[in-house]
């Protein structure tokens, strides 16, 4: 990878889909536990912005996703520069059992996850 490709923004598409009836609690415990601290990593530079989309209409059940988290990293390193979220989480969340046991609940809920690095396209070469 050339100095060029590594000191660009790294964009990640990061899919999630629920079992039926679940989309809600799984974006109330996303927004309570996780959102914050990618929040957090905002703050400090290493990501530099992040969204949040679900589609309007449903699609079938192989093509269906509930969130899409587009999250725009620094640059490639960030993502792998040793930073562990699970020592921010322990700072952020002092009762450690109950934010454990709604990030479990939270993939308990998921039928499929997936990451998806996505690289822009020059539409006119």
């Amino acid at each position: 990878m050339s100095d060029e490709a590594q000191d660009k923004p790294y964009v990640v598409e990061y899919y999630y889909k629920t079992r039926w009836g679940h989309a809600d609690e799984f974006l109330r415990l996303y927004r309570k536990n996780h959102h914050p601290i990618l929040k957090k990593q905002i703050e400090t530079g290493r990501i530099l912005s992040l969204s949040i989309v679900r589609p309007k209409l449903h699609a079938t059940e192989d093509g269906r996703w509930d969130f899409r988290v587009t999250i725009v990293w620094k640059n490639i390193q960030v993502t792998n520069d040793g930073f562990s979220e699970e020592d921010l989480a322990r700072q952020m969340y002092p009762d450690q059992e109950t934010f454990k046991k709604e990030e479990q609940r939270r993939f308990e809920i998921l039928r499929a996850h997936w990451d998806v690095p996505v690289v822009e396209v020059d539409a006119e070469s």
